[in-house]
């Protein structure tokens, strides 16, 4: 319906009579049906959603007319209604779940799905979710096998474990292996590892959950071994090394190493079980950054239980992946909550394809895509920007400058990983003049609800978009959004 500026004038509105005479011009639904325009819906269509749509465009009309906004009757022609319709249709039929381009910058954005996951591994879900396979069947028997069995072996051959599992999420398998090895038995934990993750995920809160009971021991800043010695009992089930996660401890600080950890374990027989968050399988001071844990280093310092992501610095599908040796990881396989933590056949196909491209470096650096980010050099960045800014400046209005600026510290990799390590990149800011016609709430919600969808941020006055976390085949579609949220 046409609704210009008129209609905010009282004057402006039409006499009783004129609108009268707007709503009986309103047409029936069961007119519209009948129109040329609506058939071609209706064969795009089921029936009963065209009707639907049909009488909430109608709906909306006469809501229009009764409250005196300026509607002609050219706005009350079939064709106008069907319109309303096919867009009305179109919205609801988007998915609630659907792409986004992201510029926040934040590498590993939990709010929009964590790691994007690799082609190869996309296509490893396309292929089984189209096709019976081999879940839970040993083609090679032919008798019922086992769905951990799929990246057991490439998992031990990557990391030197003995075995492995994989289960939803790495908080299910920290809940897991404390009920499966320490269920009404003590698990020591050193203070300044009982973390608060995202969700209010609290550690203390999960062992609790899992049947154990926390023990704790040193100080929020140290920690010492004979901390640990001094805390076995005859009731103690193990010691849990946790990662810290989201946040660091500076300065005066002391924690045993997995080595010192691992070796207390085996002289008073309990086990070692260490949660190393993030997962890294590759070193990331290469990339500048602050070392995470490394998977290979923890299993062969002895542990044993290893748990961490496999959807954060592995950069796959979101799971919980558990290694060590045969005697616990069985253990917590045949744990009865195993069933209601395990993991279908698209997330095990896609770590599998993951993992395939973890067994060389190089290879997992140019097929995943979360490493492809935190490796890109700031060149190619660079080249992003300057593409995105020539494109924006082609159409951008005169009330709102386009410039690039180089920031040695903006991008975060994000999702609990390397807190407060910060990567080099290039952004593209769109600052309003004070005459402009939208605010910086109203162009970020434009963004957000467009198509494409676009998270980016606000900073200083300014919209920006981080080309970091751009992909480069993203670079004309986001201009194309931010041409759609200007105008």
């Amino acid at each position: 319906m046409s609704t210009d500026s008129r209609s905010t004038d009282p004057g402006s509105a039409p006499g009783r009579d004129a609108q009268a005479a707007l709503l009986r011009a309103v047409p029936a639904v069961g007119r519209l049906l009948a129109s040329p325009e609506a058939r071609e819906l209706l064969s795009e269509q089921p029936r009963q959603a065209v009707v639907n749509a049909l009488r909430a465009a109608t709906d909306a009309a006469r809501s229009q007319i009764a409250s005196g906004a300026a509607v002609e009757m050219r706005d009350l022609a079939p064709g106008v209604f069907v319109a309303h319709a096919r867009r009305l249709l179109e919205d609801a039929g988007r998915p609630s779940l659907r792409p986004v381009i992201n510029a926040t910058g934040v590498v590993i954005h939990t709010g929009l799905g964590r790691s994007v996951m690799s082609e190869r591994a996309a296509l490893a879900v396309y292929a089984v979710a189209r096709q019976y396979n081999n879940l839970e069947v040993d083609l090679q028997t032919g008798k019922r096998g086992s769905r951990h069995a799929h990246v057991e072996r490439i998992l031990c051959e990557i990391t030197g474990a003995p075995a492995a599992a994989v289960f939803n999420n790495n908080a299910a398998a920290t809940l897991l292996m404390l009920n499966a090895l320490a269920d009404g038995r003590e698990v020591i934990v050193s203070r300044g590892q009982l973390v608060e993750i995202g969700g209010s995920f609290r550690l203390p809160d999960v062992m609790a959950r899992s049947g154990c009971r926390l023990v704790e021991v040193g100080t929020t800043n140290r920690t010492h071994l004979r901390d640990y010695e001094a805390a076995i009992n005859e009731n103690t089930a193990a010691i849990l090394r946790a990662h810290h996660s989201n946040y660091r401890i500076i300065g005066f600080t002391t924690e045993p190493g997995a080595e010192e950890l691992a070796q207390l374990c085996r002289e008073r027989g309990i086990a070692f079980l260490d949660d190393i968050g993030s997962g890294a399988l590759l070193d990331f001071s290469q990339f500048g950054l602050r070392q995470e844990p490394l998977v290979h280093d923890s299993v062969a310092a002895g542990a044993n239980i290893v748990c961490f992501s496999g959807d954060k610095l592995l950069g796959g599908p979101q799971c919980g992946i558990i290694l060590g040796d045969k005697e616990h990881v069985g253990a917590i396989k045949k744990n009865p909550l195993a069933r209601a933590f395990r993991v279908g056949k698209m997330t095990i196909a896609a770590l599998e394809a993951t993992l395939r491209s973890h067994a060389d470096p190089e290879t997992a650096i140019r097929e995943i895509p979360t490493l492809q980010i935190i490796a890109a050099p700031l060149s190619d960045i660079r080249s992003r920007a300057r593409k995105l800014r020539a494109l924006v400046r082609q159409f951008a209005p005169p009330w709102v400058s386009v410039e690039m600026h180089e920031e040695a510290e903006a991008g975060r990799i994000g999702g609990g990983s390397l807190p407060e390590e910060t990567l080099p990149t290039v952004l593209l800011a769109l600052t309003p003049t004070r005459e402009a016609p939208v605010s910086l709430d109203e162009l970020t919600s434009r963004l957000r609800t467009g198509r494409p969808a676009v998270m980016a941020r606000i900073h200083e006055g300014a919209l920006q978009f981080d080309l970091r976390t751009v992909f480069p085949d993203q670079v004309k579609p986001l201009s194309e959004a931010i041409r759609g949220a200007l105008t």
